[in-house]
């Protein structure tokens, strides 16, 4: 069973075969592909179409599932790695452990974006960006620039509180838990997080930063502690309702699993804490 752990109580090897095995899927070119699968739905999903993905009910169901085959990607490279969290209401500054040339690397120059530190640096040759909105081969960042700070924990609580999963019109304009984390509207979190990384971060092709993967573990474990928090608000939509994923409906692209089944992430991870 993966243990997910917060990326700050990382020992120095783990930190390593973390990285390790970012390396070897990039090599191998299925670290890609699940950048372009991320573009594709990031494309497809509108607030007045089918969504899936983004804006949408199922927004935290399809991200645990990409997750899961991330991670399960991983793990067929080194059996022993998990995909850490970044909680980022504590480690919110550039200076944070997670940006050391040992891990992630640091922000970008000022002039052009580039992350000229750590194992995913355009120096090192490891990590070309190949699935892109723009003529740069290279990783980007600018931390900070791009927004306001990091949420913070009274942020989180104020969404973790609302009782109700989500509702009408079950898009961007919607109320309720799902939007306000995914972060359309309120305080937003999910979204605020992606601008304040920057680079490829504030694209579609997210993915391209091994960052995406810490930020979204994060935020599936905050839905996992408001489904503790609100046992009896379960996912909505139940059934019927057009463009978007009802609760027993499967999930593109993988067709075999819908939000129901993906309700309880016990089978697959627990979190440290």
């Amino acid at each position: 069973m993966a243990v997910r752990k917060n990326q700050s109580t990382l020992t120095a090897d783990e930190k390593r075969r973390f990285v390790a095995a970012l390396l070897e899927l990039k090599r191998s070119g299925r670290y890609d592909e699940f950048v372009t699968t991320h573009n594709a739905f990031i494309v497809s999903d509108t607030d007045n179409g089918e969504r899936t993905g983004h804006r949408s009910p199922s927004f935290l169901p399809w991200h645990r599932r990409f997750l899961l085959e991330f991670e399960r990607a991983l793990q067929s490279v080194d059996s022993s790695v998990s995909l850490p969290y970044w909680d980022w209401t504590v480690d919110r500054t550039p200076r944070a452990s997670l940006w050391a040339p040992d891990f992630l690397g640091g922000t970008g120059r000022e002039r052009d974006g580039r992350v000229t530190d750590g194992p995913f640096s355009a120096s090192g040759g490891n990590w070309p960006v190949n699935v892109r909105v723009d003529g740069r081969t290279f990783l980007r960042r600018s931390l900070g620039s791009g927004t306001r700070e990091l949420p913070t924990r009274a942020e989180v609580e104020s969404v973790l509180s609302m009782s109700t999963y989500d509702m009408a019109p079950w898009n961007s304009g919607s109320d309720g838990f799902r939007n306000h984390l995914e972060g359309w509207r309120g305080v937003n979190l999910h979204n605020r997080v992606h601008v304040w990384v920057g680079g490829q971060m504030a694209t579609g092709v997210s993915p391209n930063d091994p960052v995406f993967w810490l930020h979204h573990a994060y935020i599936d474990k905050l839905w996992a502690e408001w489904q503790r928090r609100h046992p009896g608000s379960g996912y909505l939509p139940a059934a019927g309702t057009p463009n978007v994923i009802d609760l027993n409906e499967t999930m593109r692209p993988w067709h075999d699993m819908s939000p129901a089944d993906l309700l309880d992430h016990t089978p697959h991870y627990t979190f440290d804490v």
